[in-house]
């Protein structure tokens, strides 16, 4: 997380400079005030992210003879198939369809959204896949 921190730090400074630069030449407000407000946001994740590095344990990246490897680890469980992301994307088509359209088509496409989200969560709990 070292370099995470070093990298946001000197964002942070090209941005200030950026700013300088933006207020002085342009003499717009709102663009200036933006990039100032970036350069904060900017100087806040770099001292966050380098305040963490100092008491979180070494990660390898942080390591200049580190393989790819020594990072490596579980990287999760991944369902091997769902139909239920199917139904959420009809549900939310219909629903952003019913913006343009009419309101009246959200009657419909909330009823698909909820069975595809109750689905999606509790797909693991029925069927073939529930744990024993």
């Amino acid at each position: 997380m070292k370099i995470q921190g070093k990298m946001f730090l000197w964002l942070s400074v090209f941005i200030l400079a950026v700013a300088i630069l933006y207020g002085v030449w342009s003499k717009e407000p709102a663009g200036t005030t933006a990039l100032f407000l970036a350069f904060g946001l900017s100087i806040m994740i770099g001292y966050y992210l380098a305040f963490t590095a100092k008491r979180v344990d070494a990660m390898a990246q942080d390591d200049k003879e580190a393989d790819v490897a020594d990072e490596a680890g579980e990287v999760g469980f991944f369902a091997p198939h769902s139909w239920q992301p199917l139904s959420l994307a009809i549900g939310g088509a219909l629903a952003f369809l019913g913006v343009a359209v009419g309101w009246w088509l959200l009657y419909f496409s909330v009823p698909i959204i909820l069975i595809g989200l109750f689905g999606w969560v509790f797909e693991y709990y029925r069927g073939e896949n529930q744990n024993q």
